[in-house]
């Protein structure tokens, strides 16, 4: 199984999109990373932050040999209970609905109260949730993969190491012996 963890990060009128590979939710180490660089992106537009961000992935994405089993976004794929597409919704629509999406966010939308799209998941020793939706799978199963991802903190060590490649960050790569 592969997994690809995906974030950009933007800098002036360009980003940086990265992608971390691993052969399991649970997974302490990288496989495979990818990064690349994407010399002018759309405004960020309130309300369509899919419209600037999805292109950097899928250009991240257009790297690896074959499509990944599953990708996880730092973001949702669903907005509200009514399931207003996010980003993780029109990056499943892109891959032809094959290969499941997981969206990872830090922060709650308004009604995530009531939104039967969204799982929080509570990981490591804090008191905040992550809100986990998801395209492509049980949201159930995708409560218990964000739940084994490895990593001691709130952020899943995979999504961590996507963040700060995405920034510029040079990684050694470890591996088990």
């Amino acid at each position: 199984m592969t997994i690809a963890f995906l974030d950009v990060h933007y800098q002036g009128s360009g980003a940086r999109a990265a992608c971390v590979l691993a052969d399991s939710w649970g997974s302490e180490f990288a496989s495979q990373t990818f990064v690349t660089d994407i010399g002018t992106v759309q405004a960020y537009e309130p309300g369509y932050f899919f419209r600037r961000e999805l292109p950097c992935l899928l250009s991240v994405l257009r790297l690896l040999p074959s499509l990944p089993d599953a990708a996880v976004v730092d973001g949702y794929v669903w907005l509200s209970s009514e399931q207003r597409p996010g980003l993780g919704a029109y990056l499943y629509d892109a891959l032809g609905r094959r290969t499941p999406v997981v969206g990872i966010a830090k922060s709650a939308f308004v009604g995530v109260e009531s939104s039967r799209a969204v799982a929080r998941v509570f990981r490591g020793a804090s008191r905040n949730p992550l809100f986990v939706t998801v395209a492509g799978m049980e949201l159930q199963r995708a409560q218990q993969c964000v739940r084994q991802m490895a990593g001691r903190y709130r952020i899943p060590e995979m999504m961590r190491i996507a963040d700060r490649l995405s920034k510029g960050a040079v990684l050694t790569t470890k591996r088990a012996a």
